[in-house]
């Protein structure tokens, strides 16, 4: 049972991994900025914060996934 449960842990940190690095950090960014830039009135805060997502965005894909990879390969039973 810990193995099925490793190995979920596992595939959801993947999952999370490339959620929020992929698609939140990296295309979210790029939609921040592009908003942020077609507005009448440029609000730098926005688009600070756009900027920041899509230069961090391998660096919160990599945290976000280790949080559940790590201990879902914990729970992995290699020796019996």
């Amino acid at each position: 049972m810990r193995t099925a449960i490793g190995i979920l842990m596992m595939l959801a940190g993947l999952a999370f991994g490339i959620y929020a690095g992929l698609w939140w950090a990296f295309i979210g960014g790029i939609v921040d900025v592009i908003n942020a830039a077609r507005a009448s009135d440029i609000d730098a805060v926005k688009v600070a914060i756009g900027v920041a997502k899509f230069l961090f965005s391998g660096v919160i894909g990599s945290v976000c996934g280790i949080v559940a990879i790590f201990p879902g390969y914990a729970l992995l039973e290699w020796r019996k």
